[in-house]
């Protein structure tokens, strides 16, 4: 591959190396600081002594700084290792105290509370750092809390809690991708509100996303198409409703809905259409590159600085500094300098879904397509035009493929058909909806084109949901263990490196990848087939057991959990991450047998025997029994208490477990508990 003989390319491998060492492998700061230091020094000896700067050394030694810069660079930007953040006070997460903090961004709301993402102050006067999630409790007054509004509230800090389920969306490990480390829980009554508004441009962006929708709402544009606009053009996706997202991701279009390459590259176009005017003198292309630069700056602001949305303004950035030079800009060199610039600034976007995604898929569209658009030469504008749309989708789709199917666990069948169709309307909607919406920081929309770009909205949601509507082409529940992962990127770079330019070399470097991927898969699956355990989970008011052999799985259950298995979405989750299936269905009892140990289940009857000991004590449907007679009587060596139970019980069976000197855990605060 040509990418990776820039050195460039090389620098920033090494630099992203540094950034994952330091997220996987924790090492001593002192340490690493000590190496960087030494390795500077080396750097700079090679660098006056060395005759020739393409030596080996030298380029080993530049490759090995970089590396350790992206370790020094996720250590400094990370809030965990600054000595003022919140998570080294133990004490804020035991008992109440009073916490300052600033709102920086508007979450989605759930169905009992607001959420925000907040910035801490203070603790009881004494000066904090780090990002919360902050938790409102719904109640009938509408408060409608603006970023940079001050509150002070009295309450306690809660971690944020693992997965209480096997292979379940982990958000804790996303919020702290995010360096969010708890949450605060608070009633309107627990909490008072500033005088001061911190003024920053998190402020006037918010500001300016109110005014113009506000200014939308009051032209009457319907509301289901108003919260798709603010999501094509301004980022913000906290309003859409569940289902049209949905939708989205069943046409394999919910790419559009996240503000990424295509939306800023309609806008760089229109822009360039707009200034074309302005002559190609010197002073010309100045003002030209200035208005373009400080556009895409101020949407990617107004966008709330996304991920995605920064990537793609700074590499269009650089294409129009490019263009302004007059220099055949390589693609390729404005991809990696995007990439050093913004994980430099913000190493943790490099953990960001939508970045990794976004990137991959740029990646693949300029190296592949070329190759896929090779294939038929069209002799139309008309056919060329839709060639060159199925030959970018197919490029995108196959770059992401494997991190799609890793993440999400689907693949839409009919994305080309989406693409399509949706992409040149996406372009109509992108230069109205860009148009209505400067319009509408002025309140002054023209009704024709407010309502031509609501009926458009409205025809491409419809679009949407006709082809979202045939979900036999939707396929899902796709298992994709992380060694596949990776061996599939290796088949895949492999095949188009060999496609490219064929040769019996290459031929068999794709031969080697298809070995390694078929012993992957073999090793995972004889994991699998030699595995036994046995998870009690956390299900909501309900006890769900599961015993799993190998592949074979079976549930043991109450009848009316039993009924809606094919439909429980903890199972799902738990079979597909074990590549397994449900084979058996079986009603709860109250002996359960399992590797030579004893689980006694005492239900709402409150019968128990009294001569026979059990090695772990199941508590179900908030038994109402003396605990402590029972754990004289049994002798259990554990007690697990699952999500069937209230809150006040096992408050209460914990310190009976305490006093009795034996291990206590609870499935709704540590998740399930897994015997193997």
């Amino acid at each position: 591959m040509k990418v990776l003989q820039f050195p460039l390319a090389r620098i920033t491998i090494g630099f992203v190396f540094g950034l994952l060492f330091a997220k996987f492998m924790i090492s001593p700061i002192e340490v690493v600081f000590i190496i960087i230091g030494f390795s500077f020094l080396s750097f700079f000896a090679l660098y006056f002594y060395t005759k020739s700067k393409s030596s080996v050394y030298f380029g080993i030694v530049t490759y090995f700084l970089a590396f350790l810069i992206g370790i020094s660079n996720a250590i400094i930007h990370t809030d965990y290792f600054q000595k003022n953040n919140y998570i080294h006070n133990k004490n804020i997460f035991e008992e109440p105290h009073n916490i300052s903090v600033t709102i920086k961004e508007k979450l989605k709301k759930s169905a009992f509370s607001d959420r925000y993402i907040v910035i801490l102050n203070h603790i009881d006067k004494k000066k904090q750092t780090g990002k919360l999630i902050l938790n409102i409790s719904k109640d009938n007054i509408d408060r409608n809390l603006i970023i940079g509004t001050n509150l002070l509230i009295r309450g306690i800090l809660t971690k944020n809690k693992p997965a209480n389920n096997p292979n379940q969306f982990n958000y804790s490990k996303y919020l702290e991708n995010k360096q969010i480390y708890a949450q605060l829980y608070a009633e309107p009554n627990q909490i008072k509100i500033g005088s001061e508004i911190k003024k920053d441009i998190w402020y006037y962006s918010s500001l300016l996303r109110s005014r113009i929708i506000k200014n939308l709402e009051k032209n009457h544009f319907n509301k289901t198409e108003m919260h798709v606009a603010v999501a094509l053009i301004m980022g913000q996706q906290q309003e859409i409703s569940p289902d049209i997202i949905r939708d989205y991701q069943y046409a394999g279009a919910v790419h559009i809905l996240s503000v990424s390459g295509l939306h800023i590259g309609f806008i760089l176009i229109f822009l360039t259409f707009l200034l074309k005017p302005i002559p190609n003198t010197r002073r010309g292309s100045f003002i030209k590159l200035i208005v373009i630069i400080s556009s895409l700056s101020l949407f990617g602001i107004i966008a709330g600085l996304a991920p995605s949305v920064v990537r793609s303004v700074t590499m269009f950035s650089f294409v129009a500094i490019g263009i302004h030079l007059r220099r055949s800009v390589n693609i390729y060199h404005t991809l990696l300098v995007s990439v050093l610039l913004i994980l430099l600034v913000e190493p943790s976007f490099l953990f960001d879904v939508g970045f990794q995604l976004s990137y991959i898929a740029l990646f693949f569209i300029m190296w592949l397509q070329p190759l896929l658009a090779s294939i038929w030469s069209p002799k139309t504008k008309f056919s060329k035009y839709t060639w060159d749309i199925l030959t970018v989708s197919f490029a995108a789709q196959i770059g992401t493929l494997p991190l799609s199917i890793y993440y999400f666990h689907q693949f839409p069948g009919l994305f080309f058909i989406s693409n399509l169709i949706i992409i040149p309307m996406l372009s109509i909607i992108m230069v109205l909806g860009v148009l209505v919406m400067v319009l509408a920081a002025f309140n002054i929309i023209p009704v024709f084109i407010s309502q031509l770009l609501e009926w458009s909205i409205y025809y491409l949601n419809k679009i949407v949901n006709i082809i979202a509507s045939f979900e036999q082409f939707i396929i899902t529940d796709i298992p994709l263990h992380s060694y596949l992962f990776v061996c599939s990127y290796l088949l895949l770079l492999t095949v188009i490196i060999w496609f490219k330019k064929p040769s019996f070399n290459k031929l068999v470097y794709v031969m080697f990848s298809i070995i390694i991927l078929q012993i992957s898969y073999f090793t995972i699956r004889w994991n699998v087939h030699k595995e036994k355990e046995l998870v009690i989970f956390n299900s909501n008011k309900n006890t769900l057991i599961a015993e799993r052999n190998g592949d074979n799985i079976i549930i043991i259950a109450n009848d009316n959990l039993l009924k809606s298995v094919d439909r429980n979405t903890i199972l799902n989750s738990y079979s597909l991450g074990n590549h397994s299936k449900i084979v058996e269905k079986t009603k709860l009892q109250n002996f359960i047998f399992f590797s030579g140990k004893k689980i006694y289940v005492l239900d709402s009857t409150v019968i128990y025997p009294e001569d026979i000991a059990a090695d772990i004590l199941l508590l179900t449907q908030s038994t109402q029994v003396n605990l402590d007679r029972v754990l004289q009587v049994m002798q259990p060596k554990m007690v697990i208490a699952d999500g069937s139970n209230y809150k006040n019980f096992r408050i209460k069976w914990k310190k009976s477990c305490a006093k009795n000197n034996i291990p206590f855990h609870a499935t709704a605060e540590k998740g399930y508990y897994i015997l193997k």
